[in-house]
């Protein structure tokens, strides 16, 4: 538990800063992370070298393809898209038959690459258009996680799926509830005092559940993979992967539901 604060405080006292910098900074932080995510996922496939770099060139290319905050929703460069389709399907025809990189395979990193780099993406769209908006959409599946966790250990019984076994449905209610409380307070505190509040209720209130479904989605291809974490960098933490597991699913959602906050 020691190594686990620790880590956490020098991981904040590095990326808070950057994160009021906003900007180039950020920018480039979010592509190191988003680099690192792909690290690990190819590393737990085992895809030829030759594919691996395409994943990186690929997720870097969806991470920095759109920087205009006023268009956030279908703002993604759909020639940079093609590109990568086309660059992620080529590399079967040479590593099939040696059963190294199959249609299977491509089509599952295609889909990692997708997910972690529009998610980053997000973080940047966010981040350009407001420090608040940015604060307000992090801060959602870090709370609702940490009293999802909270009342789990205090009062949770009815388990909600063995692939993550440690989750209830108790505390998953409790991270919700308290989530979307804690969030709508800092919304009408810091961002819009002036607003409908139902609205914005049951829109924090679905971020807090999608985000806990992104953390099962996670949770399910670790079970698979017979892992704890993704990898070791983070002491106490686990990976990158680890810790954006939730965070990437409601930064998705947020660019959706963000017209409406």
């Amino acid at each position: 538990m020691k190594i686990r604060v620790i880590s956490a405080a020098i991981l904040l006292a590095i990326l808070i800063p950057i994160i009021i910098i906003g900007r180039i900074p950020f920018a480039l932080v979010i592509g190191i992370i988003g680099m690192m995510a792909v690290k690990e996922i190819n590393d737990l496939y085992k895809y030829p070298n030759v594919v691996k770099l395409l994943a990186f060139l690929s997720l870097i290319g969806i991470i920095y393809s759109n920087f205009d905050s006023s268009s956030m929703m279908f703002g993604l460069n759909y020639n940079c898209l093609s590109i990568i389709l086309l660059g992620m399907l080529i590399p079967i025809i040479f590593y099939q038959a040696k059963n190294k990189y199959t249609t299977e395979d491509a089509f599952k990193l295609l889909g990692f690459i997708l997910l972690i780099g529009l998610g980053l993406n997000c973080f940047i769209l966010v981040r350009e258009h407001s420090l608040n908006y940015f604060m307000f959409m992090i801060l959602i599946p870090i709370i609702t996680d940490t009293f999802a966790y909270i009342g789990g250990v205090m009062i949770g019984t009815h388990k909600v799926t063995k692939l993550s076994p440690k989750k209830s449905w108790e505390g998953y209610i409790i991270g919700s509830l308290m989530g979307t409380f804690i969030i709508t307070m800092y919304y009408t505190t810091f961002i819009n005092i002036q607003t409908n509040l139902l609205v914005v209720i049951l829109a924090i209130f679905i971020m807090t559940i999608i985000g806990q479904i992104g953390d099962l989605f996670f949770s399910a291809i670790k079970r698979q993979h017979n892992i704890k974490d993704f990898s070791n960098l983070i002491p106490g933490h686990g990976g990158v992967m680890d810790r954006l597991d939730s965070l990437i699913f409601v930064s998705l959602i947020f660019v959706v539901l963000m017209k409406y906050l």
